[in-house]
């Protein structure tokens, strides 16, 4: 769209780093908010999780579109899974278990 246009097109900033977030919206002619990062301004590599407006929708120039560097409670992510407690036994690989009340391949074999 030209710059004279009112409205523009929200681009897709989700993936982005919050550096490349700042100079897309910028040249949309969009303002970037974080409200989980007050010093959005000061962010450079932290990627963008979520966005509101959403990519595609039309907006007034100069308005503001909201981005999250973080999910929030419930929102999924991976979270920090190391290090794991308790922690795995020591001594290398050992074979898998049966289930209980199944008895292994190799026993049923051998019973008489």
């Amino acid at each position: 769209m030209s710059r004279k246009t009112p409205e523009v097109r929200v681009p897709r900033l989700v993936g982005l780093m919050a550096v490349d977030a700042r100079e897309t919206a910028r040249a949309q002619g969009l303002l970037l908010n974080a409200p989980d990062r007050p010093d959005v301004h000061l962010a450079v590599v932290d990627y963008v999780v979520r966005q509101y407006p959403q990519a595609g929708a039309e907006v007034p120039r100069d308005s503001m579109v909201y981005v999250w560097f973080d999910f929030g409670p419930g929102e999924g992510g991976g979270g920090v899974h190391e290090p794991r407690l308790p922690r795995p036994p020591r001594g290398g690989l050992q074979r898998e278990l049966d289930e209980p009340g199944e008895p292994s391949p190799a026993r049923a074999l051998s019973s008489p």
